[in-house]
């Protein structure tokens, strides 16, 4: 790998996470938001329209160095991609990438995509944590896009919200809400054939571009540059279908169904056949009256919805303890520094459930504390001290810690 210029500001050094700031209350004004509230956000441009926001983030650094950003590309359990534009040709790899598999700096026209930052970095979730005035199971993850002079990924539209966060160097954006989304046959992208920009922004370090879905946006790097882009999940129709109906058939289709429905099918009427290739129209008629009497209730659906979209993705594998503390070790230990969720565990609740990691647990009375230690992601010793009364949640947490599904001691 060439060289990194010691004194270049995305060069190879190495930063703790900063202090997350207080989560703004819905009515509280946001400079992130560019003195909006999240409620006024939420209600005038979210899924609605584009806000360009001038120093949303001042005094911003890249939560990874250029360096750090490469050398995290090289993990195989990182989803991290390579896309060059030379000689007008788009290009397009998938990594892990070894350092000698990445272009030099001072070469053109390329940019690496690394998904999923805030999983494998305390900066990059402390970063991510700024965004959570929209709903957790909404939050999807921050992926950081390093590009050289002339870098960028074409013009192109995205089906899920996003806040384009400049950390470092220049981009310039181009944006348009137009209705032709076709795109270019042949390529490794899926790049507009028709851009149609409309409005043209030029951003630097502490900027940031809120863009709904659909909305055609090309963004090519004026120099080096560093991009944090903060995705959101929009499921599809179709996938929303296709994963409650396998939930219900993993959880017993028969739980499903209406009571004294018959479990088997049964079709004592049926004669022989002269065609035995052909569809009898009888059977079709009897699946189609079996799934007729299918039903689920909101519970269900909560159930459901809370289980899959806390469900950590693929990659995510969670650290126990080398040597994990006894319990009573555990307690002095919390009492003292607090605890947090690890980075990649996702919380989540309603009235009746909370839900960890893809598994639905009962939200019992003893467990109180549970929702706003889920809302903060962490909980302070003196809280801790306040609740350890109750042995059951100390046990809890214990377990949680023994997974590798929280840690001793406050994200700082």
């Amino acid at each position: 790998m060439p060289k990194r210029s010691p004194d270049h500001a995305v060069h190879a050094r190495k930063r703790h996470a900063p202090p997350i700031p207080a989560r703004p209350a819905p009515d509280e004004p946001a400079p992130l938001l560019g003195g909006l509230t999240p409620a006024q956000f939420m209600k005038r441009y979210w899924q609605k329209k584009p806000l360009l926001i001038r120093q949303a983030i001042p005094d911003i650094e890249a939560p990874l160095t250029r360096d750090e950003l490469f050398a995290l590309a090289g993990n195989d359990d990182v989803e991290s991609r390579l896309i060059t534009h030379l000689r007008r040709r788009w290009a397009l790899e998938h990594g892990p990438f070894s350092p000698d598999e990445l272009p030099s700096p001072k070469t053109r026209q390329w940019t690496l995509l690394v998904q999923g930052a805030d999983l494998h970095d305390d900066r990059a979730r402390a970063l991510l944590e700024r965004f959570r005035f929209a709903p957790d199971a909404r939050l999807d993850d921050l992926m950081i896009s390093y590009a050289s002079d002339g870098g960028g990924v074409g013009p192109h539209f995205d089906s899920y919200d996003v806040f384009l966060l400049q950390v470092h160097g220049k981009r310039r954006w181009r944006i348009g809400a137009q209705r032709d989304l076709s795109l270019e046959e042949g390529l490794p992208l899926k790049i507009l054939a028709n851009f149609e920009p409309e409005e043209e922004w030029l951003l630097e370090p502490g900027d940031m571009l809120y863009l709904p879905p659909h909305i055609a946006h090309d963004g090519v790097a004026e120099g080096e540059c560093m991009t944090c882009s903060i995705g959101f999940r929009s499921p599809s129709t179709s996938e929303l279908t296709s994963q409650f109906l396998y939930w219900l058939a993993e959880r017993g289709s028969e739980k499903a169904l209406e009571k004294n429905a018959p479990t088997l099918y049964r079709d004592p009427d049926q004669p022989a056949v002269a065609h035995p290739a052909q569809l009898p129209p009888a059977l079709v008629s009897r699946v189609g009256d079996v799934l007729a009497k299918v039903r689920w209730s909101e519970a269900d659906v909560s159930s459901f919805v809370g289980s899959w979209l806390s469900e950590p993705k693929s990659n995510v594998v969670f650290d126990a303890p080398g040597r994990p503390l006894d319990e009573t070790r555990f307690a002095a230990q919390a009492a003292k520094n607090g605890v947090a969720l690890d980075r990649r565990t996702i919380l989540l609740y309603d009235a009746r459930s909370y839900y960890l990691n893809g598994e639905q647990y009962l939200l019992r009375e003893s467990r109180k504390w549970l929702p706003a230690f889920a809302d903060n992601r962490s909980m302070d010793g003196k809280r801790f001290v306040t609740l350890s009364h109750d042995s059951s949640m100390t046990a809890l947490l214990h377990e949680w810690y023994c997974a590798g599904w929280i840690r001793v001691g406050v994200l700082a």
